[in-house]
């Protein structure tokens, strides 16, 4: 049987044809996103003895070009260049790591060439890095902070998915404009939320509002969007800030004395955090010392630490009454980072609770 073709089918498809192929070449001539990714060191950066050590391990071993080297699947999504700001675990960084992190990042999404930056590090103190970027980074370009709980050399090691999920999301304009970002065990947390819940799992992080979203297969599925200022919209920003002020934190328990108290007033401190008990319950014999540090001039806020919830003002305390500010839901780590921040503009302590509030 012979089949017949008019001229007009034929053209039809010769012109789909050509369509499909200028297609493809288009889509072959949009330019990928720039991604730089800045190591800072963690257990995303570390090697154990043998791949049975997932929790015995050295971190801050691997340098940064060697561990994008070992992914080779970031091409697909983007164009991504590394910096190795620091190499160390997260555990021994101080404020100055903090600042000079923050410029750095501050710097790079100023550049048009960059369109998103991802922040490897480690998981102990992740938390308290990403909220002082959300709270002194003033951008909409997509900043992604990212460890693991697991060594490259171990068996079933999250890094290497932690890292192509960051590097999605933030090479992602749907991922713009929604503060710093933490991407872990395949969730997209805010950075202002998220919190380290276990110490030896890889579904560690997460927040008691819930995950903004994930990343399934190099896809974003977001959920929700944060509320609290942060990033374009804050108030703060680290091109104005050259040091943090000095806040400290003091644990509160059963039994605790007022001599921590006392010694720490005497520290030149600006803010206390009281990380008490239940909704930031103060023990009868600490509201004196408490009272004297604020007398002193010394801010009290009160936290609580307990991880979910989040402490009312004047109950268990009057806080007006006593000039205090209380920490909303921020547990006493990220109220440290926030006080700290804070009071780089301001001693007023109703606008310091202001502040709480909105942030």
């Amino acid at each position: 049987m012979r089949v017949h073709f008019s001229i007009q089918q034929l053209i039809a498809g010769a012109t789909l044809a050509a369509l499909s192929a200028l297609t493809s070449l288009a889509q072959a001539q949009v330019p990928k996103p720039n991604v730089v990714v800045l190591a800072t060191g963690g257990t995303i950066a570390g090697a154990g003895a043998s791949a049975l050590n997932s929790a015995t391990y050295a971190a801050a071993k691997v340098p940064v070009d060697k561990l994008l080297a070992g992914l080779p699947e970031l091409a697909n999504v983007a164009n991504v260049k590394g910096e190795q700001v620091f190499q160390i675990a997260s555990e021994s960084f101080t404020n100055t790591q903090l600042m000079t992190l923050g410029k750095r990042v501050s710097a790079l999404v100023k550049q048009a060439d960059v369109d998103g930056v991802v922040i490897t590090h480690g998981t102990d103190t992740l938390e308290e890095t990403a909220f002082f970027l959300n709270l002194v980074v003033h951008t909409d370009k997509p900043i992604v902070v990212v460890g693991s709980m697991r060594p490259g050399t171990a068996l079933s090691a999250d890094g290497a998915l932690n890292l192509l999920d960051a590097v999605t999301v933030a090479a992602s304009k749907d991922a713009a404009g929604k503060g710093v970002l933490v991407t872990m065990n395949d969730s997209i947390q805010s950075g202002r939320d998220v919190v380290k819940s276990v110490n030896l799992k890889v579904e560690a992080f997460r927040s008691q509002w819930g995950a903004l979203g994930f990343v399934i297969e190099g896809k974003n599925y977001w959920f929700r969007a944060p509320v609290k200022r942060h990033t374009a919209q804050s108030e703060f920003d680290i091109d104005n800030i050259n040091e943090l002020a000095p806040v400290e934190i003091i644990y509160s328990y059963g039994n605790v004395p007022r001599t921590g108290f006392d010694a720490l007033a005497k520290t030149g401190i600006k803010a206390v955090i009281h990380g008490g008990p239940g909704n930031g319950s103060v023990a009868d014999r600490i509201v004196p010392a408490l009272q004297a540090m604020r007398s002193a001039g010394i801010q009290v806020i009160r936290s609580s630490r307990v991880p979910e919830g989040f402490v009312l003002r004047n109950a268990e305390q009057p806080d007006d009454k006593y000039d205090w500010v209380v920490a909303h839901d921020l547990n006493p780590q990220k109220a440290r980072i926030l006080a700290a921040v804070a009071l780089t503009k301001t001693d007023d302590s109703k606008e310091l609770q202001r502040i709480f509030w909105e942030y």
